[in-house]
């Protein structure tokens, strides 16, 4: 039969030839816009807890799983009771509970756990008709902004009141060599030398600040407290050790407005053996776009002028270093600390300033008394020689008095005796 017979039957037979064609039944074109199902596995991240609802034909093959093998979590949830008749099964758990795990990103608090179907034979049978299936879920939170519609009513201190307070500020003082470019690794002086201080704030992520000195003391000791003491900056950023015979400054202009350098002319404790000194400073910020005052200033003395001088802000904030009395002075706090009295500030609980200490500086002495003492500065020399010419002398005294000895033992023979019968 040819082609067109077969046409011809199938037209009386059908009604039509498209049913002979050797297309397949179904079209692309027709699956395309037929409705997608629905998913057997649907999540809810709400505020605090997490709803997860499970189709009964969760491979969507007509085989119904059974709720008691579905479990949430690494700490296997249970669902909640449902009736046979519902076609879901669902889990209400929180967003801590299961064993869930918590992962925080730049943007984003992330909620990990899975479902767990894991089918049991039933009854006395061995077989099984679901295969074992684990779905990952995931809740993802902004870190930006409220993801509840309520009104928050904090039982504490505001969440940016705490990050602010939280966030540490790095305060450090170094002795750095003279080019500034490298920290100073040894720490010997002579006298006339001078120090090469540098202090410093590790904003990080903070606002831009600006940094002070507001008081400098050299101790014998890491402890300021103690005695002797000598004062190299006092009343809020007055270098008034640049008021002696020294030329102490603060370098101006500053590098960055959180680094502030100053050069100490170096000394030493009168009547006192020890050849060490520590520095401490306490060191504090205002916003960099403050204009500096008589509270937070760096100013230097200068001889040929006879004045004193900021590094940065109005000439006038300087006047009050001549007088003394831009404030408490670092004497009168250093007074009323080791008189058992309260310090005006807390230091335990404010961040934007701190007391730190950089030493111990090695005084060395003059440079000519070093060449002086060289040669003579042997003590241990002339002990050990004194020590060997003793044992020499002794151990030539024993071999005299023994070869004496020996000759009068020669000179003196002893007869033998012998016994009468």
């Amino acid at each position: 039969m040819g082609p067109r017979s077969r046409l011809f039957l199938c037209f009386l037979l059908w009604g039509s030839t498209e049913l002979c064609s050797p297309q397949p039944f179904w079209d692309d074109e027709i699956e395309r816009f037929r409705p997608s199902k629905p998913p057997t596995v649907m999540v809810e991240c709400q505020e605090a807890q997490l709803v997860v609802t499970v189709d009964k034909d969760l491979f969507g093959t007509g085989k119904l799983i059974r709720p008691e093998d579905l479990t949430l979590g690494p700490d296997s949830c249970e669902p909640l009771a449902s009736a046979d008749t519902d076609g879901v099964v669902r889990f209400e758990v929180g967003l801590h509970e299961c064993g869930s795990i918590l992962q925080v990103t730049d943007d984003a608090l992330v909620y990990s756990t899975f479902l767990l179907h894991n089918p049991r034979p039933v009854g006395n049978l061995s077989i099984l008709r679901t295969n074992r299936a684990e779905v990952p879920i995931e809740c993802r939170y902004p870190r930006q902004g409220n993801v509840s519609s309520w009104a928050i009513q904090p039982t504490w201190v505001p969440f940016r009141t705490t990050v602010f307070s939280e966030e540490k500020l790095v305060f450090s003082l170094r002795l750095m060599e003279e080019n500034w470019s490298t920290e100073k690794m040894m720490p010997t002086f002579q006298l006339g030398d001078r120090a090469h201080l540098q202090a410093q704030v590790h904003t990080g992520s903070h606002v831009p600040l600006r940094l002070f000195v507001d008081h400098c003391v050299a101790t014998l000791t890491p402890d300021w407290s103690t005695s002797p003491y000598h004062t190299i900056v006092d009343f809020h950023g007055c270098l008034v050790d640049g008021l002696t015979d020294a030329s102490s400054a603060f370098k101006a202009p500053r590098p960055r407005p959180e680094i502030l350098q100053f050069i100490v002319d170096m000394f030493h404790f009168a009547n006192d053996s020890r050849n060490t000194i520590y520095i401490t400073c306490h060191l504090k910020v205002t916003p960099v776009d403050r204009v500096p005052d008589q509270l937070n200033k760096a100013c230097s003395f200068s001889k040929s002028s006879n004045r004193w001088s900021p590094v940065e802000g109005p000439t006038d904030i300087c006047r009050c270093c001549s007088k003394g009395r831009c404030g408490i002075s670092g004497r009168s706090r250093r007074l009323s600390h080791r008189e058992g009295q309260p310090v005006p500030r807390s230091r335990r609980h404010v961040t934007e300033e701190a007391d730190v200490t950089v030493g111990p500086l090695i005084f060395l002495g003059k440079l000519s008394d070093r060449g002086v003492e060289g040669p003579t500065s042997s003590p241990p020399l002339v002990m050990l020689g004194l020590g060997l010419a003793t044992v020499m002398t002794l151990t030539l005294a024993a071999i005299v008095l023994g070869l004496t000895g020996r000759r009068r033992a020669a000179s003196h023979p002893v007869c033998p005796v012998s016994a009468s019968q």
